[in-house]
């Protein structure tokens, strides 16, 4: 009904709804915070796979200096359009393309970022020996993950509602992607078989996600994702009520007014 091959897909409404209600009750505090681990490194070119509407994009193009130029590619073309049609503080490159197989030559670039981008693609040792085939020798690919789903309250709360509205077969996108890649030992094995020799360092990084009601976080999980896929491929006619379900379960634990929850990724640096 749906799984893995809708996972990846955002389209229609959700790039929108994704950056208006995910990008700042989720992702900006993680753009921030990778764009500062690279302000102090040598760099010349940098390249940004899984860009989503831009976020990191955006932060990068702020701290990084003038002369650093900086390539950000998406595997889909809406989420690029939404990036691009926002716009950068400095001129990006913006380039459709596969992680598993990109249209660049060998060691072009000083560091290859990718923001929550990771566990969406299939074959990760596959995109990991593409990151750094596209570093140059001392390079290095930086990514972030989102920790377990019960770190991260929010994504938990909406998960757990929907299991009562679809109780035969209810929608697990969210446990099974954005958070089914946290276990560090499984992040290593897949960087060494993509060619890295390097011990990687992982962080686990906190933070709050805040926002002006249960509402926010409901519609941007339930129709800014693909979890909005799953939820439709049920029954399309449910999708409001999906919402509804989530935001009521938000309030429940969090409060009817302004709501406050923990988010909690892993940040990975490896050098070439």
């Amino acid at each position: 009904m749906s799984g893995p091959s809708t996972d990846r897909v955002f389209s229609g409404s959700i790039p929108r709804l994704y950056e208006t209600h995910l990008v700042p009750l989720i992702f900006e505090p993680y753009a921030a915070d990778l764009a500062d681990r690279l302000v102090s490194r040598p760099l010349a070119r940098v390249l940004e796979v899984a860009a989503g509407t831009g976020v990191a994009t955006r932060a990068l193009a702020s701290v990084l200096r003038e002369n650093v130029s900086i390539v950000a590619t998406d595997l889909n073309q809406p989420m690029l359009d939404r990036a691009a049609a926002i716009g950068t503080p400095r001129p990006v490159e913006w380039r459709q393309a596969d992680a598993m197989q990109l249209p660049f030559g060998d060691g072009l670039f000083d560091a290859v970022v990718c923001q929550f981008g990771v566990m969406f693609f299939p074959d990760k040792p596959k995109a990991f020996s593409e990151a750094r085939r596209m570093l140059k020798s001392g390079g290095v690919l930086i990514f972030s993950v989102w920790d377990r789903i019960e770190e991260n309250e929010f994504a938990d709360t909406v998960t757990t509602a929907l299991e009562s509205l679809f109780q035969i077969d209810p929608p697990r996108f969210l446990a099974r992607t954005p958070h089914g890649y946290h276990h560090h030992p499984t992040i290593e094995r897949d960087l060494a078989n993509g060619g890295f020799t390097a011990s990687p360092q992982i962080i686990t990084v906190a933070a709050r996600s805040r926002a002006t009601s249960a509402r926010v976080p409901a519609v941007g999980y339930c129709q800014g994702t693909p979890l909005r896929n799953e939820i439709e491929a049920r029954d399309a006619s449910r999708l409001g009520e999906a919402t509804d379900v989530a935001a009521e379960a938000i309030a429940q634990r969090f409060g009817r007014g302004p709501v406050d929850g923990k988010i909690q990724a892993h940040i990975v640096t490896v050098e070439n």
